[in-house]
């Protein structure tokens, strides 16, 4: 191996490249589902979401929330009745036109209770949430996302007690929501205006219905049973037959949770499992060099078997060498598995998570690339015939 090192290195750079593949694939794919778990999260805490269920027009049955059956009432009700749900608010929302001076935006208007707050647990950075006094006053006031007060007021403005504008009523701000970034979907979360739902509901929608209900478990372990509660009350409030299914849907984030964790596990399995080709490839070059090896040393195996080594003697130093290389191999490519994933991080903007498991699963790989396919070779060698051998020129 040290005569030969432009070729041991060669040989090695198979398994480096697989093993490095191996761990930056799963760093990319847990990164990936740090990610989404922690923009569920930011979703709301033991969060319960009920909406309204599908209509059917002509046969054709319409998404979930297409229809208009659930009222502000129901979600007092499971606030009085549910006794593992800990908050609970209607949400009305309104996708309107802001204008604060000559400065205008477009964005999303909801309209909650003070509840909203610790379901979705939005912290207030520079002022206060509006009271359950202006709730039932229908008040004119709404806090907002940082996002909001950049492009109405410009950066580093704290614009609490100023007016802006939606769809042309004057709002007060009594509050700027904390700077919370893009979840996981790409989505703005501090693109966003909350007002008290009586003031949406009946100064700009006019409507009695709700677009939805959010509520929060007492705790996770009781997310379940939040949920069952919730559903056999609203089948009791809506008067629905045990043979007629439920005019709503009810989502838990554990719901939403397993759903993306289900397809980044998948993909994850799928990246590591391109990337576990290299580390094949690697396989077989060690293979081939280990062949070509035990050619070239056809002599030597000769001599050593006719002054008395074993069979198994020359199978296990073959074997050494075949584990070392992959050893070796393996070991270069962590090192560089982890410094590739961290520039990745770091210049590509991707989330990324090297895990203890991902190096032992790409060492324990390379180490069985090293017995599997270095067996083959070292049992040719063994067999050599010594007097065969010691002719071979």
């Amino acid at each position: 191996m040290s005569k030969n090192k432009l070729r041991t290195f060669l040989t090695m750079l198979g398994i480096i490249i697989g093993v490095t593949s191996v761990i930056a694939m799963l760093a990319i794919g847990e990164g990936s589902k740090q990610n989404i778990k922690a923009s569920i999260s930011s979703l709301g805490t033991n969060s319960i979401m009920l909406i309204p269920g599908a209509i059917s027009q002509g046969g054709v049955h319409l998404e979930a929330g297409s229809s208009q059956n659930l009222k502000k009432e129901d979600a007092q009700a499971i606030a009085l009745r549910c006794d593992n749900v800990n908050y609970v608010s209607p949400v009305v929302q309104k996708s309107s036109q802001i204008v604060a001076g000559s400065q205008n935006w477009r964005t999303v208007v909801y309209g909650v209770y003070g509840d909203y707050f610790h379901i979705r647990n939005l912290n207030i950075e520079f002022g206060n949430s509006f009271s359950e006094s202006d709730e039932r006053a229908a008040a004119k006031v709404c806090v907002i996302g940082q996002t909001i007060v950049t492009n109405l007021f410009g950066e580093n403005k704290i614009p609490i007690g100023q007016t802006l504008r939606i769809n042309r009523i004057p709002f007060k701000i009594t509050g700027i929501l904390e700077k919370k970034g893009q979840n996981a979907f790409g989505m703005d979360q501090d693109d966003v205006i909350i007002a008290p739902f009586s003031t949406v509901q009946k100064r700009m929608l006019s409507t009695t219905n709700v677009n939805m209900i959010i509520a929060s478990a007492l705790s996770e372990d009781l997310i379940d049973d939040a949920r069952n509660e919730i559903t056999q009350l609203m089948r009791e409030r809506h008067k629905l037959p045990l043979t007629e299914d439920d005019d709503f849907t009810v989502r838990t984030q554990s719901d939403i949770s397993n759903i993306f964790g289900s397809v980044s596990k998948v993909l994850t399995i799928l990246l590591a499992s391109i990337a576990s080709i290299s580390l094949l490839v690697g396989g077989i070059g060690i293979m081939n060099i280990m062949l070509v090896s035990v050619t070239e040393r056809t002599r030597e195996i000769g001599i050593r078997l006719a002054v008395g080594a074993k069979s198994r003697d020359v199978l296990i130093q073959f074997m050494i060498e075949s584990i070392f290389i992959s050893f070796l191999g393996g070991a270069i490519g962590i090192v560089f598995g982890v410094l590739i994933s961290g520039m990745v991080a770091r210049f590509g903007g991707w989330p990324v998570s090297v895990t203890i498991f991902s190096i032992l699963l790409s060492f324990l790989f390379s180490a069985i690339v090293g017995v599997f396919f270095g067996w083959y070779p070292a049992r040719k060698a063994a067999n050599l015939n010594p007097i065969d051998a010691l002719r071979y020129e």
